[in-house]
């Protein structure tokens, strides 16, 4: 699936999990966003040269410092700037509802439902200054 639909901001979304990257993507398109899907970092990587997202969403299994390394890496090996917003979905680390920034545009998100994880997307993509044919962010707060 890969659903491009839509005038918001392109958001690619890794998780290793067809289900759960399906419905996440459904989620997102349903708020605006446009969403590109990937299952692991070498398609991340692969997308991202394809057409930059405005945001990143990582989401996979295994241990926290793995994905915080794989989300890394998706932005190093596409050579995206630091401005693009990286969020780890999930970290079990964090309370319920929370996010934290753990370096430059990388954050920790442990979002207690779907409007928690929107409201931080929304918050993300509005510091983040357009720079691409005047694309027009959607925000839902």
């Amino acid at each position: 699936m890969f659903g491009k639909e839509g005038t918001g901001a392109l958001i690619l979304v890794v998780h290793d999990v067809e289900e759960t990257r399906d419905g996440i993507e459904k989620l997102l398109q349903s708020s605006g966003y446009r969403v590109d899907p990937a299952r692991d970092e070498r398609e991340a990587i692969s997308r991202v040269l394809r057409e930059p997202p405005d945001l990143i969403l990582v989401s996979l299994c295994g241990a926290e410092a793995y994905v915080i390394a794989t989300a890394q890496h998706v932005r190093d090996g596409s050579g995206l700037p630091e401005d693009v917003p990286v969020v780890i979905f999930c970290a079990d680390t964090l309370v319920e509802g929370t996010d934290l920034q753990i370096g430059m545009n990388v954050y920790l998100a442990r979002p207690g439902n779907f409007d928690d994880l929107r409201a931080l997307l929304a918050r993300l993509l509005s510091q983040r200054p357009s720079q691409r044919s005047g694309r027009a962010y959607v925000s839902t707060e």
